[in-house]
């Protein structure tokens, strides 16, 4: 049986994201979360006891990090950016390539740590699918699975319900919210397999970081139950 951590000491990148926002609040409210690190290559604007911010611009090289990096036992992923006009081969190198020169770098400093990883719903296992995006993170979640993290678990939601205050840096994802919020709200609960919140995602991902996931791949129903 997988051996839970209570006690959670955290590295998480994409923190003035939409979605990495809502993670670190969740993890500052987190009493079991003693330290959190955030890496990121802008300030995510936050103060608190257990918060430790480093900027730095090339997460292809964690080198000069190696001595911060250490004494962590979970990285929460929800780093990510959008595939929109871009070729697949730039789309790789900024979230495949940029993931697992995270992910080995981190593994290396930590072994036996755990790795929560954000992709998204339809996310293409087989790699070989029509859709871009899918087949890239479907590359993604393949490989992280077969790395040695205790333990590695991919979070596929859907449409994510931000928390107060919190906003997209991408203009149409925040249009898009700005519009339809109050409407996913009214259909979070009889659509669960297409909706979560990002508290939800927040606390699914701690509670993965800590043994209690039951699948290492989970949708948005799996999200929204472990998280509510």
């Amino acid at each position: 049986m997988q051996k839970k951590d209570k006690d959670l000491k955290v590295i998480l990148f994409g923190a003035t994201g939409m979605i990495g926002s809502g993670v670190l609040q969740t993890c500052l409210d987190d009493p079991g979360v003693k330290k959190a690190l955030v890496l990121g290559r802008s300030a995510c604007g936050r103060t608190h006891p257990k918060l430790k911010e480093i900027l730095h611009q090339d997460f292809f090289d964690l080198k000069p990090l190696a001595k911060s990096v250490k004494g962590y036992n979970a990285c929460l992923f929800p780093l990510g950016v959008t595939s929109v006009g871009m070729s697949e081969d730039r789309y790789t190198r900024i979230t495949y390539d940029l993931t697992l020169a995270v992910a080995q770098a981190l593994l290396n400093a930590n072994p036996g740590m755990s790795f929560c990883y954000v992709s998204g719903k339809s996310t293409d296992s087989s790699e070989t699918g029509p859709v871009m995006w899918a087949r890239v993170k479907g590359r993604i979640e393949n490989k992280l699975l077969s790395m040695d993290f205790r333990p590695p678990v991919m979070l596929r939601p859907g449409a994510i319900i931000p928390m107060e205050g919190v906003r997209s840096k991408t203009g149409w994802y925040q249009a898009f919210y700005t519009v339809f919020t109050p409407l996913l709200r009214l259909l979070l609960p009889v659509l669960p397999g297409s909706i979560t919140t990002s508290e939800r995602v927040g606390r699914a991902m701690l509670l993965a970081a800590r043994g209690a996931a039951r699948m290492k791949i989970m949708e948005s129903v799996d999200i929204n139950r472990l998280g509510a």
